[in-house]
This record gives structure tokens, C-alpha cells and sequence, in this order.
């Protein structure tokens, strides 16, 4: 009896019948989602533990694991460098924090 409400919103979502005004205010909140997906990033630079290299590190992420590591691969390659997506966090190898923020605010994140 729990699902009878699912299965008949599934049917209406299937059979395609749903109001206008309700496919409308779902892009919205889509929308605002994912600007709140976003969030405020915070770039800094480490030497601890690695032997003394330098790496940049960018934290503050909200996305989803897999869309992390696309943007991980994305900053790789447009900077020509190496790094990793682990945690929650980018590591990108060297000290490119200018980079990093001009890159990251030309595709749409506050940092």
C-alpha cells in the first residue's frame, strides 16, 4: 500500500499528462540545486608529507564523486599538469593557485 502513490506517479510521469505548471517549477528547483551545488571553494597550497613538492589543493566541493573527478580531469588537462580527485578535494601538482582561480571562475564557481 506505500507504493500506490509512487506507482501512480509513475504512470502520470510515464504517460506524459502532468500539468505544465508543475514540469515548470521542477526546472526551477533544478536549477537552484545545482547553484547550491557549487558552493564557495577554497584554494591553498601544501608542501607537508610530499616530500616537498608543492601541490594546490581546491576543497569546498559539494558535487557528486563522478562530476568531481570530470572537473579534476578538466583542470588537468587545460593546465597541462598531473593531479588527483580524492575526498571530496582536487590535488593539483605545483603551486598554481593563479591558475586554478582564473580557471575555476571562468566556468562558474566562486572561489
Amino acid at each position: 500500500m506505500n507504493n500506490n502513490w509512487q506507482d501512480s506517479l509513475a504512470a502520470l510521469l510515464n504517460s506524459g499528462t502532468l500539468p505544465d505548471g508543475e514540469q515548470g517549477a521542477k526546472e526551477v528547483v533544478d536549477d537552484k540545486h545545482k547553484e547550491d551545488q557549487r558552493g564557495k571553494l577554497v584554494i591553498s597550497i601544501e608542501k607537508k608529507g610530499r616530500s616537498g613538492k608543492t601541490a594546490t589543493i581546491i576543497s569546498g566541493f559539494t558535487i557528486a564523486p563522478n562530476d568531481l573527478d570530470l572537473l579534476a580531469k578538466k583542470i588537468k588537462s587545460t593546465l597541462g599538469t598531473g593531479g588527483s580527485a580524492r575526498g571530496g578535494e582536487i590535488l593539483i601538482q605545483g603551486d598554481r593557485r593563479q591558475d586554478v582561480r582564473r580557471l575555476l571562475t571562468s566556468l562558474g564557481y566562486t572561489v
